[in-house]
């Protein structure tokens, strides 16, 4: 492909702690766009992976012009891994999917005949996810909780493996939100969206780069980033600890009166100590929450810095 031609499909995958699958993975995705009939490029960006990923990536990059590298000078994560993605690539459609070959290569074939029926998002559901129980479990109650707060329908089976026209990669390309959270930022943009079946493999090689402590930290960024809710909750839960307060009020001066308290002082200390010491720490708290996610974005730093790619 000429370097001033634009492929009909961008495949982006952000990499970490996958050396092993490289080869496999673009071997899989050029078969399956070659049997398409369509021109391709791949772009892997590597999310300063520990392992030989890069090396491997240049490798690859060497032998198929096709193939694009881009290393970035930190871990940033893997939605901005993906987002550094977005920003390269060139293709009228775009394809996100994982590198540890859980996500199906070949799979990108009824994806792209599906949105070429006239939809602008096609993305794969995962009908069985070859995932540990604890993990499944753990992705199902992050979802639902996710779709409270925000009050959007959420499907832990959708990832972030589908298609994407580009004027949707465009759409969220130009905003300007700090926290960039894949398949939320899918729903919000909109556009025509559906979704097909797809297989999803076991997991080939290494391990999941999220522990328990990054899950808990991106489902709280997301929830922030996403919903203005915990606020109006913490609002209703001071309402409701102040009405049982001022229950407890009225008891304990029912019992001051009948002579059931003698020491003076007491029932007030402990009705204004332990209510409402503790609905303000609550409430400031939540606040104090959305305050910090103002001072990360006010401060305008990319989402990712990118040291160096193949083309260099």
């Amino acid at each position: 492909m000429h370097e001033s031609e634009h492929p009909k499909i961008s495949v982006i995958s952000p990499v970490y702690g996958c050396d092993a699958c490289l080869h496999e993975l673009v071997e899989r995705i050029l078969a399956t766009t070659d049997g398409l009939g369509v021109s391709a490029e791949i772009l892997l960006v590597n999310d300063a992976s520990p392992d030989r990923s890069w090396e491997v990536t240049e490798e690859l990059a060497a032998a198929d012009q096709r193939v694009k590298g881009i290393r970035l000078s930190r871990n940033f994560g893997q939605h901005a891994a993906i987002f550094a993605g977005m920003k390269q690539c060139r293709g009228e459609w775009i394809v996100i999917m994982d590198c540890d070959l859980q996500d199906r290569p070949e799979e990108i074939a009824p994806l792209y005949q599906r949105a070429l029926e006239g939809w602008d998002v096609v993305q794969g559901r995962r009908e069985y996810r070859r995932d540990g129980l604890l993990k499944r479990l753990s992705s199902k109650a992050f979802y639902a909780m996710l779709g409270y707060l925000t009050q959007t329908k959420q499907e832990p089976a959708i990832g972030n493996f589908g298609i994407y026209h580009r004027r949707t990669i465009e759409a969220i390309t130009s905003m300007g939100d700090g926290m960039r959270y894949f398949p939320s930022t899918i729903q919000w943009v909109g556009f025509k969206r559906t979704g097909i079946p797809i297989q999803h493999d076991e997991r080939r090689e290494g391990r999941t780069s999220y522990s328990f402590r990054k899950l808990v930290a991106l489902a709280v960024n997301v929830m922030l980033g996403f919903s203005d809710k915990p606020l109006r909750l913490a609002v209703t839960y001071g309402i409701f600890l102040s009405a049982i307060a001022m229950a407890f009020a009225v008891f304990i001066l029912y019992r001051y009166f009948v002579g059931g308290i003698t020491v003076s002082g007491w029932a007030s200390l402990i009705i204004s100590f332990w209510f409402l010491t503790g609905n303000v720490i609550l409430v400031l708290g939540v606040v104090g929450l959305y305050i910090g996610q103002i001072f990360e974005k006010v401060k305008l730093r990319p989402p990712y810095i990118i040291a160096e790619t193949t083309d260099e």
